[in-house]
C-alpha cells in the first residue's frame, strides 16, 4: 500500500458510512410510510405485517453495521493521525491533517493556511514522501 492509499483509507470509509446513512434514511422512510398508512380506517383486507417486520429488521442490521464502521473509522483516524504526527514539518503535518482527517478540499486548505493552492500541493507531495518513509520504517521494524 502506498502512502497516498494509506492516508486515503479514512476518506473512503467515511464515504461508505455516508452511503449507509442514506440507506438507513431510506429504510426509515419506508417504515414511517407503512405505519402511517396503517392508521385510520379499518380495511377488510389484512396488511402484510411481515413486510414491515422485515424492513425494521433490515434497518436495525444496517444501523448495527454502520456503528461498527464508525468505530473502525475512529480507530483508522487515530492510527493515521499518529502516523501524521511523526512528520517533522509542522505545516506539512497540518496539510495532511486537513486533507486526510478533516477531508477538506485543496482550495479550502490553501485558503485556511493563506497560501496558494500550488504551494499547498507541493508541500503535500513532500509530506506524503515523509509518510512513505515512516511507513517503510514501520514495515522494516515489524
Amino acid at each position: 500500500m502506498t502512502a497516498r492509499e494509506y492516508l486515503g483509507q479514512a476518506y473512503r470509509l467515511d464515504q461508505r458510512i455516508n452511503s449507509k446513512l442514506q440507506q438507513i434514511a431510506s429504510l426509515r422512510s419506508l417504515t414511517q410510510r407503512v405505519t402511517a398508512s396503517c392508521g385510520g380506517e379499518t380495511v377488510s383486507r389484512t396488511r402484510n405485517v411481515h413486510s414491515l417486520e422485515d424492513t425494521i429488521i433490515r434497518l436495525m442490521e444496517a444501523e448495527e453495521e454502520i456503528n461498527c464502521q464508525i468505530d473502525e473509522l475512529i480507530q483508522l483516524k487515530i492510527e493515521i493521525g499518529e502516523t501524521i504526527d511523526q512528520v517533522e514539518n509542522e505545516t506539512r503535518r497540518l496539510i495532511l491533517e486537513k486533507r486526510y482527517l478533516c477531508f477538506l478540499s485543496w482550495d479550502q486548505i490553501a485558503s485556511d493556511l493563506s497560501y496558494s493552492r500550488r504551494w499547498v500541493l507541493n508541500q503535500h507531495d513532500r509530506a506524503v514522501e515523509a509518510v512513505g518513509r515512516i511507513l517503510a520504517e514501520k514495515e522494516a521494524s515489524a
